[in-house]
């Protein structure tokens, strides 16, 4: 007997892009745009809802096991907006019975009474963007809150009933020396989230950081302060199962199906998918600016592509070596379709260089391997 479809198929995900936010911060090159003052809510439910309509083929069957919801600042909407479009969610694509739905949140826009909206509208886990817990960091920022309302909305989406938060903070910031590095973790482990994203600030092309670069901490001060912060939240019993992912037992299950190349749709302006079928992977992408997702007389898909060959090699690599504990080498064939004699050369030399570890099936980076992670990934580019 055959095996369903859906059944010989990765998990899948979905994310929904909410495009606005009420300022644009100097190091973000996500695709956001600045708010008006009334924002089209109504009619950007409508073509989230209709752009997944038309996406449910992709699908295949499959009902969603997480759900993202990204921004620019989703928590600029209303309760009711995203009770509306989860609704359309679970009745067009399907809910797997312990689907993981997370919203990031800005403590700029946080009020009690939406966050309590929130969870009642079925969004079962926060992400919120502190960045940092000093109020000079945050003006450097370009962030719109206070330490003291990053704090403030901890307590708040306690209040409303989450019991699976994470805490977004970013370090390598404008002057920050190790130790208000790691001041700043420790304000963070003090309101007990059950998951840190803690990661290094990186200068992105197409961002005012760009064109007018901020003075940041030196390379020796920067290994210090990952030294320093893995120790700490080891300490606290935050276990690193991802190069900038901590947790205490409740790990991202949207963020793991990224890591090991499962599949998932993306509605809303400039989303992505990448979905797996007959043996192919290909991608699709939404059109970017909102006014012209808004445009009925417009397509929301504004392109598709195979990914195959050397680059499907190399996206599959840049995910799953990002996992502490590494991947079973059964799932590179099983996600990308392709033999695992296709990358024996890398893997050899690189375990033989001391930089990734093979042992019963299981290949992962070593502390050296995820030290230099780009360098490890740079081996599976393409040849020009």
């Amino acid at each position: 007997m055959s095996t369903p479809v859906r059944e010989s198929l990765p998990p899948l995900s979905l994310y929904i892009h909410i495009p606005w936010c009420v300022r644009k911060c100097p190091y973000c090159d996500f695709n956001s745009h600045r708010a008006d003052e009334e924002l089209p809510e109504q009619a950007y439910c409508d073509s989230l809802i209709e752009d997944l309509q038309q996406s449910r083929e992709l699908s295949q069957g499959r009902a969603l096991q997480s759900i993202f919801i990204g921004g620019g600042t989703p928590s600029l909407f209303s309760p009711h907006a995203f009770e509306r479009i989860l609704t359309a969610c679970k009745e067009i694509v399907g809910f797997e019975q312990d689907i993981e739905i997370t919203m990031e949140a800005n403590p700029g826009t946080a009020e009690q009474q939406r966050f309590s909206g929130y969870r009642q509208a079925g969004i079962n886990r926060l992400s919120i963007g502190v960045q940092s817990f000093g109020d000079e960091q945050l003006k450097a920022l370009g962030r719109i809150h206070s330490a003291e309302q990053a704090s403030k909305a901890m307590e708040m989406a306690r209040k409303a009933g989450f019991d699976n938060v994470n805490l977004d903070l970013m370090h390598g910031l404008p002057q920050q020396s190790v130790e208000s590095a790691k001041q700043d973790l420790l304000k963070a482990i003090a309101l007990e989230p059950e998951h840190l994203s803690w990661y290094q600030l990186t200068i992105e092309p197409n961002t005012e950081y760009y064109k007018r670069p901020p003075l940041l901490p030196i390379d020796d001060e920067l290994a210090e302060i990952q030294i320093q912060g893995q120790e700490l939240l080891a300490q606290h019993g935050y276990q690193q199962y991802e190069i900038s992912a901590y947790s205490r037992g409740q790990q991202s299950r949207h963020n793991l199906n990224y890591w090991t190349f499962g599949d998932y749709l993306g509605i809303g302006a400039g989303a992505h998918a990448k979905i797996s079928r007959q043996q192919t992977v290909n991608r699709h992408w939404k059109t970017r600016l909102p006014a012209h997702y808004l445009d009925s007389h417009r397509s929301y898909t504004a392109g598709e592509e195979l990914v195959q060959g050397e680059q499907l090699i190399l996206e599959f690599m840049m995910n799953a070596l990002r996992l502490s504990d590494g991947f079973e080498l059964d799932l590179f064939e099983q996600r990308t379709f392709l033999p695992l004699s296709v990358i024996e050369p890398q893997l050899a030399k690189l375990e033989s260089e001391g930089f990734i570890n093979i042992a019963c099936g299981v290949l992962s980076p070593t502390d050296l391997g995820q030290r230099f992670l780009n360098d490890v990934i740079a081996r599976f580019l393409p040849a020009d």
